[in-house]
């Protein structure tokens, strides 16, 4: 009788972190292997997620046992019937989405899913947590449920971390993304602040304060000479206050302080950053920012000294605080005033500080005052920006008791952020819609927002409904249309584009005015009610600069919006006026990228292969969206790119934009401070509002990676 033949065993797939890993090693042909990474991603699934996902026999059954066990709100489901939600998540379902890489997937199941209470097992596939985010926005409006997944799923918008993360879990922070408070020169004030970073770290977000209005070290306390200890013990308790309250141990809580330039204290707040700084002043995990006014720059210019104003001194002379004034013009008015103590330096000198500590650190963020205030569209004076360095919104001062209770509650800012894929929304085939749909998503957040702990954040955010719009992936879609960033043609792009969506982010902001037949608090004093923010669209045509660019919006079937749109529009805002205090702001853009298959923000890759550390799996690598063997020549990174395109990129943005841009500067190793002092100088001449890291290439490792290695040799 012959032998029985049986199949060999099935070799074991290969391990899904090793698949990854392949993507940093050429193929045999010479090329890189991106179907590794795929694959990765496909491995992951079946090798880890598949196997410690909670199985549910019906979506009755989940749903069920997620409220029983306080995982989701119930709250959020009662706004719905179940056969509707049935229909949301078919929906959601039907998209067969997939991630398009490995760390995508790892970064999702990683950090956003909804976990058991031991953190062993997951509850929620990416569909879930989509239909879950739309239905908590949404808030029971069944259209905009459905708009968001429709949006959320196919790429075009992502809601910010906290937003996607929290929403409609019942063990959760805040949906929003950071905070900005400002500090007043009083005691009260300082300890209401620790308290506030406190509260709000704990919420999951990041913070930010003024330290402007906070007298210097040794001016006078009641009188009596030498006796204030200036803004270093406030930075230190502050940092303290972050490091305490780390989020349940999820992580550290992220603070950062802003200083205008021309305070006494400004080289001894640069100086904590110093790698050789004394412990007693160091500051390790606090973000720096510089408040820079055009004053400043011009006696840099003309090497002059710059004067340091007492702001206990200030605020006496003009009965407001150092925060609330223009530096620059009253400068010449306090230089001569002898009641306003003062001290001077180099201006020259402290450009050449910022440079060398940005040098060492990475930081101070700058903000450059008088740009950022000439673009306001908002009455009041804008003081400060946050710890990514793109809000930029009017705070107003709150007052207090003799037993630290609220005398007058001031207005105190909150960002609520989300970002769209600038790829996928050219490709969408209905991008008014996709904006219109993003703006009332963050629009749901705002209105979901009651912090009450911090009464000036919430009476903020009840006043203001501001929003944060953000962009990312434009290298990626760049790229993918085999446009060089930088270029002409990818300049001319950002701007249009930036254009486009300022149309329909006013629009939808102008739609929901007059829906709810209301405004933000000090509408009627802005210059949207008396027009004035239109004058640059309705005055002249704008219109692309290109015939690369025109085909670009012809073959989107994309409108560019005419003079008369902008008249029509105008009009409308002039007479209904815009729900949202402010609209647009483009933050860095981290972990949402990743998911989303984006290139960060709207700055360069930093490199083609991007390699992270992830935790205890080690190294990862993320190709750049769109990147293929074939258009490796328009991922420039960002080192290669140098400052001064970027800037330029910027720029066309930021003329759109009622709010900041996060811009971070990339030079190679051979850089010097002049060169990092140039590019300042550059971007404040452009128009730039802030600058957010300096970031420099490291090349100590290059050469020491195995032969082939795809990250060392492109």
């Amino acid at each position: 009788m012959a032998p029985t033949l049986t199949e060999a065993p099935a070799k074991p797939a290969m391990d899904y972190h090793a698949l990854n890993a392949m993507l940093n090693l050429y193929g045999p042909d010479g090329k890189i292997q991106f179907d590794k990474d795929k694959e990765a991603a496909k491995q992951y699934f079946l090798q880890h997620v598949n196997q410690n996902t909670v199985f549910f026999h019906s979506l009755r059954e989940r749903l069920d046992y997620l409220v029983e066990n306080e995982y989701y709100e119930q709250a959020v489901l009662d706004q719905y019937s179940f056969e509707f939600i049935t229909k949301l998540n078919d929906l959601a379902y039907s998209k067969k989405f997939r991630f398009q890489t490995f760390l995508g997937a790892f970064k999702f199941y990683t950090s956003y899913t909804l976990k058991t209470f031991d953190g062993k097992r997951y509850l929620e596939r990416y569909e879930d947590r989509v239909v879950m985010a739309a239905l908590g926005l949404a808030a029971g409006d069944e259209q905009l449920a459905i708009d968001l997944v429709e949006e959320i799923i196919g790429g075009r918008f992502q809601p910010a971390t906290p937003t996607f993360l929290n929403t409609g879990k019942q063990q959760r922070g805040e949906l929003v993304s950071c905070f900005l408070l400002r500090i007043e020169d009083n005691m009260e004030s300082i300890g209401r602040s620790i308290n506030s970073a406190l509260q709000l770290s704990k919420r999951g977000g990041g913070v930010a304060f003024a330290l402007t209005n906070i007298r210097e070290a040794g001016a006078p306390i009641k009188q009596i000479e030498n006796q204030s200890s200036g803004i270093i013990p406030v930075m230190k308790l502050l940092e303290d206050s972050f490091s305490y309250a780390n989020q349940l141990g999820a992580r550290q809580g992220a603070g950062a302080v802003y200083l205008q330039a021309h305070h006494p204290d400004i080289m001894r707040f640069l100086d904590t950053k110093r790698e050789n700084a004394d412990e007693k002043i160091r500051i390790k995990t606090l973000s720096l920012g510089v408040v820079v006014p055009d004053i400043t720059f011009e006696l840099a210019k003309k090497g002059e000294d710059m004067y340091l104003f007492s702001p206990y001194d200030v605020e006496r002379v003009y009965g407001v605080p150092f925060s609330d004034i223009s530096v620059t013009e009253k400068y010449h008015e306090m230089v001569d005033d002898p009641r306003i103590r003062k001290t001077k330096i180099k201006a020259r000198d402290f450009f050449q500080t910022i440079a060398e500590i940005q040098f060492e650190s990475g930081y101070p963020y700058i903000m450059f005052e008088d740009t950022v205030n000439r673009e306001n569209p908002i009455a009041g004076r804008i003081n400060m920006s946050n710890l990514c360095s793109e809000i930029l919104q009017v705070n107003t001062p709150t007052t207090y008791t003799e037993d630290l209770g609220y005398d007058v509650i001031g207005k105190d800012i909150s960002c609520n952020l989300g970002s769209m894929n600038i790829a996928l929304a050219m490709d969408s085939g209905n991008f008014g819609k996709t904006v219109e749909t993003a703006i009332r998503g963050l629009t749901a957040v705002s209105d979901m927002s009651h912090i009450s702990s911090v009464p000036s954040i919430e009476r903020g955010n009840d006043q203001s409904h501001a929003i944060g719009l953000g962009q990312m992936n434009l290298h990626g879609y760049l790229a993918r249309e085999r446009i060089f960033y930088g270029s002409e043609e990818g300049i001319d792009f950002t701007n249009i584009y930036f254009y486009t969506v300022l149309f329909h982010a006013l629009r939808a902001s102008n739609a929901i005015a007059k829906e709810r037949k209301t405004t933000f608090a000090g509408f009627r004093d802005s210059k949207y009610a008396d027009g004035s923010f239109f004058d640059k669209y309705v005055n002249q045509d704008w219109v692309p600069a290109t015939a690369r660019v025109a085909e670009l919006f012809r073959n989107a079937n994309i409108a560019i919006p005419t003079r008369a749109d902008w008249e029509q529009l105008k009009a409308s805002v002039q007479e209904h006026g815009i729900y949202n205090q402010n609209l647009q702001a483009v933050p860095p853009t981290g972990s949402i990228s990743y998911i989303n298959n984006s290139t960060s923000s709207i700055h360069p890759v930093a490199s083609k292969i991007e390699i992270r550390k992830e935790g205890k799996i080690g190294r990862v690598y993320y190709p750049a969206p769109f990147l293929t063997n074939d258009n490796l020549e328009y991922y420039q990174d960002a080192y290669e790119i140098g400052p001064e395109k970027i800037i330029d990129t910027y720029a066309a943005a930021t003329q759109h934009v009622d709010q900041g841009l996060s811009l971070t500067l990339f030079f190679k190793d051979t850089v010097t401070t002049r060169d990092i002092n140039k590019a300042q100088i550059y971007a404040w001449r452009k128009g730039i509002k802030t600058i957010y890291y300096i970031r420099l290439r490291q090349l100590a490792l290059e050469g020491t990676e195995v032969d082939g290695c795809v990250s060392c040799m492109l």
